[in-house]
């Protein structure tokens, strides 16, 4: 069996693990398996009671990495998040660890808080450490977060720049169950309330792995495909602030590891047309005259994918 199969079962192994307790929720399983191997982070939009804070638990265990949470609110401080000094009489100082330092990180409804807090994690997200007067913290390794955030217009929110949602590598919603799902969860819910995980890889594997995701090969013909995708999404009459080069970069590490995960050691087109909703939706803001004729980013890209040809494989 060579790395691609181990890798595809193992990722297999994760899901039945998670599905022991998580119902319906496939696309986020799989959305945060691709971001975690990907070396990038997650946001997830979903009212109240949906489930994100069950899932990203579950997906620590099952890791066996460290998971911390964090209740964003508005009266919270970067220091609060990123760790602090503490000074005895005698002038010695003592560094006291934020809740960041850790492997899984459910930052949970992040526009809640003001954006100075919301600034001090997207610094972490994006350089893989805290600056503490003047002094730099290395967080752990593999490292992701898990940000959520009520929908847009909540009561007490602070919406997230586009530029800050731009860091996040993907972007899911997370919406209530189907009725057959909510009576499998309610039917089940003493063992969903203390259920009997084992871990299913270690972190030492999730590191090769994001190294074996490196490997996998992306033809010329799949780097046009996605920079043309991209381009064509910029130049839409109806698109106010089109993808930046993160779309693209996401596209193209995410599609390495869905790739990785299947089982193969190449890309295919279907790999990257599948992501792109979750790539690139959260980076493209419609202009007001298109929205009045309530046309979405959602029905941008998909008219999009039907636009541009789709590479042919060489065998």
């Amino acid at each position: 069996m060579n790395n691609s199969q181990k890798i595809a079962d193992l990722y297999q192994r994760i899901l039945n693990e998670i599905s022991k307790i998580i119902v319906g929720k496939g696309q986020i399983e799989q959305a945060l398996m691709l971001a975690l191997v990907a070396g990038g982070h997650i946001l997830i939009e979903g009212l109240p009671g949906t489930a994100k804070t069950k899932l990203a638990q579950t997906f620590a265990r099952i890791i066996e990495g460290e998971f911390k949470r964090i209740q964003f609110t508005p009266d919270m401080m970067p220091a609060d998040i990123t760790g602090f000094y503490v000074y005895s009489p005698n002038g010695v100082s003592r560094f006291i660890e934020g809740p960041l330092f850790a492997h899984v990180i459910l930052a949970d409804e992040l526009n809640r808080t003001t954006p100075r807090t919301q600034a001090a994690l997207l610094e972490a997200m994006q350089e893989y450490q805290v600056t503490i007067e003047g002094k730099r913290y290395p967080l752990a390794k593999p490292f992701i977060v898990i940000a959520t955030q009520v929908p847009a217009g909540g009561e007490g929110t602070y919406p997230l720049t586009d530029v800050q949602v731009d860091r996040f590598l993907l972007m899911v919603k997370s919406e209530y169950s189907s009725k057959d799902e909510e009576k499998r969860i309610i039917s089940n819910i003493d063992s969903i309330d203390e259920p009997d995980l084992k871990p299913v890889t270690n972190l030492e594997e999730i590191l090769q792995m994001q190294h074996l995701a490196k490997e996998v090969q992306v033809s010329p013909d799949i780097i046009e495909y996605i920079a043309s995708m991209v381009t064509v999404l910029r130049n839409d009459p109806d698109v106010f602030w089109g993808p930046s080069i993160r779309a693209g970069i996401a596209l193209y590490k995410c599609s390495r590891v869905l790739a990785l995960l299947d089982g193969r050691d190449f890309v295919i087109p279907d790999d990257v047309k599948s992501l792109a909703f979750n790539a690139i939706e959260h980076r493209i803001r419609v202009k007001p005259e298109a929205e009045i004729d309530e046309i979405t980013p959602h029905m941008i890209i998909a008219r999009t994918l039907e636009k541009i040809p789709v590479p042919k494989l060489s065998v």
